[in-house]
């Protein structure tokens, strides 16, 4: 597998340290590991399992990867909560952050936290105060194929994805893939790539990968609108995974529940330290236990290195955030908006996310997460 210079980025593949500066007036940025283990059940954490119930209806908007775990925790929240309401609009992250912008929505969730024009705009909805990332929902980003007659799952490396969503590795049957599955007949089927149509954090997130890892083979820096050459947009992680079900040579990428629920092949992906792993719940969390965590106030990001060398680490993963406003909130939102976002950082919410495909958030992350929600004002 070729290796680049790998540095060390957010958790959404954020490249500019100044963007997290830039989202609080606090300039004291705290570093630490988050290499404690992902929350259980009965793991002991400030993000009480208990829940706080509001009332109304709160809407929200944004990335389409988190929506099944969204989707959990609005059940669990709303049968708790009988005078709550909770409508969750998996538009994707740009669409998302967008529509926070413009007030239209309570919080928004995205794959990457906000920067650039976007944290001006977010902070000026927030009326006395600033836009806040708190991360929630983490997973792998599956890579999701259909090829005729083959049951076992591929090996594919860092190189090799790079090529193949860039337009140099056009059949299934190229040499530079035989020699990875080894005993595997490919067939000579054409490749066809989908990638996301919309902004997407997703593809934020997995171009960063491959550019961090090829960036001779994939130079196109990570982007919300995808950067590779070639291929077929759809809109949305269900709009990938249904057109990769559909064709017959195809492959994209998606958050592993998509993959799970259209029952695709998934396949293993090469590490930093030369292994191809699955794509597995506890495999993303090997990688994503061992981030970094920027905080600056209550504005919380999570920095990955792709040259971590554990061998069971899968390395193509993101974290789904929910962005809030930290002082500015309407009054009688703010206990509808904390008791939701509570419940998601508690212990009880985010050991439920496995089951579900994702991977809980290590429980001192969970811990920094529910006091940053709980100081929402």
């Amino acid at each position: 597998m070729k290796l680049q210079r790998y540095v060390a980025v957010t958790g959404a593949g954020l490249i500019a340290v100044a963007t997290l500066a830039a989202c609080g007036s606090n300039n004291n940025t705290t570093t630490a590991s988050s290499s404690s283990a992902p929350a259980s059940a009965g793991a002991s954490s400030s993000a009480s399992s208990a829940i706080s119930c509001g009332s109304g209806t709160l809407t929200a908007a944004g990335s389409s990867a988190q929506k099944n775990a969204i989707d959990k925790f609005t059940k669990d929240y709303q049968t708790a909560c009988s005078g709550a309401t909770v409508n969750y609009n998996p538009s994707g992250s740009g669409a998302g952050v967008t529509s926070f912008e413009q007030k239209q929505v309570d919080f928004a969730g995205s794959d990457f936290p906000l920067s650039g024009a976007d944290v001006a705009k977010a902070n000026a909805r927030c009326t006395g105060g600033e836009a806040v990332d708190l991360p929630m929902v983490p997973g792998a980003i599956a890579i999701m194929y259909n090829v005729t007659n083959v049951t076992t799952p591929l090996n594919l490396s860092a190189a090799n994805l790079a090529k193949i969503f860039n337009g140099k590795i056009t059949t299934w049957d190229d040499p530079a893939i035989t020699k990875d599955n080894p005993g595997v007949t490919l067939p000579m089927t054409k490749i066809t790539t989908f990638h996301r149509s919309d902004k997407s954090g997703t593809s934020f997130n997995f171009s960063n990968y491959l550019n961090q890892t090829d960036a001779a083979d994939f130079p196109a820096k990570a982007n919300k609108v995808w950067p590779g050459t070639g291929g077929q947009g759809e809109n949305g992680s269900s709009g990938v995974a249904q057109a990769v079900k559909t064709t017959a040579g195809g492959i994209g990428y998606a958050e592993l529940s998509y993959a799970s629920s259209n029952n695709l092949q998934t396949a293993k992906v090469g590490n930093a330290q030369g292994q191809f792993v699955t794509a597995s719940t506890d495999n993303a969390s090997a990688f994503i236990a061992k981030a970094k965590v920027n905080q600056n106030g209550n504005d919380i990001q999570l920095a990955f290195n792709y040259a971590y060398s554990d061998p069971s680490a899968y390395p193509a993963v993101l974290v789904t955030y929910e962005i809030a406003c930290d002082k500015g909130n309407d009054a009688t939102q703010l206990p509808l908006i904390k008791g939701f976002l509570s419940y998601a950082a508690s212990t009880t919410a985010q050991a439920e996310l496995p089951a579900a495909g994702y991977v809980s958030l290590p429980s001192n992350i969970q811990s920094l997460v529910a006091t940053a929600v709980n100081a929402l004002s």
